[in-house]
C-alpha cells in the first residue's frame, strides 16, 4: 500500500464521513458480514447525500481532487467540438448527451464552440445523478453561457424515447463501480469488504463459479496466467450500461475518452496489484477505506470489454486512439493558432496546455478515446490520424 501523504480532513468532514461509514457497516451487518468490492465502491460514491459524487465537496479542478481535460483547458471542448459539429450536421434533430457532467466546464465550452461554428444541437441532455453535480453544472453554464441555457436539460436517468445524438462520456467509465477479484491457487474468488475491530478491511468471499470461468477465459484469451495473490479488477455493469446508451439511441455515434489499457495490457502479469486509485487533494492512493466520502475511488478501463459490450449492445466500434492523436487529429493545432496572439506569457500557457493533454508523458497516451456508432453511415471523425483497434 502506498505511504499517504494528505492534508487531514477538517471535523466536519470526519463527521460527514463516520455517517457513510456507519451506513455502510449497517449493509455489512446486514449481508451476514461481507459485501462485494462494487457495493463498497457504490456506496462510498454514489450513498444519496453521503457518497463522494452525492454530497457537496468540491471535487474537480485545483481546489479540488484532481483535474479533468476540461478543467486543463478549453482546448479540449474546442477540438472536439469539430468532430462534434460534423456529426450534427448529419442528423436530423439531433441532441448532445453528456454522461457525468463534472464541473459543467465541458458543456458549458462545447456550447459556445457549437455556436462559433453555427450548428447548435437541438437540446444538449446531462444526465447526472448527484443533485449537487447538477447545480455546480448549472452555475457554470449560467455563467460561461447563460443564453445557451435554455438548451440544456439535466435528467438523472436515460430520455424515455429514443432519439438521434452524440454521446460524451468523459471520465465516466473509471467511476463505474468494479468487483475486484483475487487468484488463490488455481481458483479466482471475490473481493469485498469486511469489518475487524469496526474497521473495514478486504477479504475473500465465496468462489463464485462463473466469475470463476470469466477470468479463466480472459487468462486463455491473453496468454497471461495470472499467478497466485494476483489481484484486479473487473467491470461487471459496463454490458448494461451500455445496452441502455444504444436503446437511447434511434441513430447516433458515441466518444468514450477515459484512462485504460487493451485487455492484455490491462491483465499483464507485471500489473498483479490491479489498477484501483484513490484520489484526494491531487494525490494519488490505493487506500479505499480511508475515509470514505472524502476521496474519489477509481478504476483504469479494459478497453477491450467496453468494445465487446458494445458490439454485443448493436454498435459499431468505429476507432480507437490515444487522447493525444485523437485531439491532433481533430484539429488541435489549428486551434492552438488561433489562440495565440501577443500576449507572450498567455501564449506558453496555451502551448503547455496542449502539452498537457497530448503528451504521452502526461494526458496524451495514458486516455484514450472509443468511438462507437449506431444506424449512421459515416465515419466517425477523430481516427484518422490513429486506429488502435487491431489492439483491442
Amino acid at each position: 500500500m502506498m505511504k499517504l501523504d494528505l492534508p487531514q480532513p477538517d471535523a466536519s468532514a470526519v463527521e460527514h464521513s463516520a455517517q457513510l461509514a456507519a451506513l455502510i457497516r449497517n449493509t455489512i451487518a446486514a449481508n451476514s458480514g461481507w459485501i462485494d468490492f462494487s457495493q463498497y465502491m457504490q456506496l462510498a460514491l454514489y450513498a444519496p447525500g453521503l457518497g463522494y459524487y452525492s454530497a457537496g465537496l468540491q471535487k474537480f479542478g485545483e481546489q479540488g481532487d484532481f483535474m479533468t481535460a476540461p478543467e486543463i483547458s478549453s482546448l479540449f471542448a474546442f477540438s472536439l467540438a469539430n468532430p462534434v459539429a460534423k456529426l450534427l450536421a448529419e442528423m436530423s434533430q439531433p441532441h448532445v448527451i453528456e454522461f457525468g457532467a463534472g464541473s459543467g466546464r465541458l458543456a458549458a465550452d462545447l456550447l459556445l464552440r457549437l455556436e462559433a461554428l453555427n450548428i447548435l444541437p437541438e437540446k444538449y441532455l446531462i444526465i447526472e445523478l448527484s443533485a449537487e453535480l447538477q447545480q455546480r453544472q448549472l452555475q457554470m453554464i449560467s455563467q460561461q453561457a447563460p443564453h445557451l441555457l435554455h438548451r440544456v436539460i439535466w435528467l438523472q436517468q436515460l430520455p424515455l424515447q429514443p432519439l438521434n445524438g452524440i454521446v460524451l462520456a468523459n471520465e465516466v467509465l473509471d467511476a463505474m463501480p468494479v468487483s475486484r477479484f483475487v487468484k488463490q491457487g488455481d481458483k479466482f474468488f471475490p473481493l469485498g469488504v469486511a469489518l475487524h475491530e469496526n474497521d473495514f478491511v478486504l477479504r475473500s468471499g465465496p468462489f463464485e463459479p462463473v466469475l470463476h470461468q470469466t477470468l479463466q477465459a480472459i487468462e486463455e484469451e491473453t496468454g497471461v496466467v495470472m499467478s497466485h495473490g494476483y489481484t484486479s479488477e473487473i467491470n461487471l455493469h459496463v454490458q448494461p450500461w451500455l445496452q441502455a446508451v444504444s436503446d437511447m439511441l434511434n441513430q447516433g455515434v458515441a466518444y468514450l475518452i477515459d484512462y485504460g489499457y487493451p485487455r492484455a495490457e490491462y491483465y499483464s502479469a507485471e500489473r498483479s496489484m490491479g489498477t484501483l486509485m484513490c484520489h484526494c487533494r491531487h494525490r494519488s492512493f490505493d487506500d479505499a477505506m480511508r475515509f470514505p466520502g472524502l476521496q474519489d475511488i477509481t478504476a483504469f478501463v479494459d478497453f477491450t470489454a467496453v468494445a465487446e459490450a458494445a458490439a454485443q449492445a448493436g454498435f459499431d466500434v468505429q476507432g480507437f486512439a490515444s487522447q493525444g492523436n485523437f485531439l491532433l487529429d481533430c484539429g488541435l493545432p489549428a486551434l492552438l493558432q488561433e489562440k495565440t496572439g501577443t500576449d507572450e506569457r498567455r501564449n506558453l500557457q496555451w502551448i503547455q496546455q496542449m502539452k498537457t493533454l497530448t503528451l504521452p508523458s502526461e494526458m496524451g497516451e495514458r486516455f484514450k478515446v472509443l468511438g462507437l456508432s449506431k444506424n449512421i453511415n459515416i465515419t466517425m471523425p477523430g481516427f484518422g490520424m490513429q486506429d488502435l483497434r487491431y489492439r483491442l
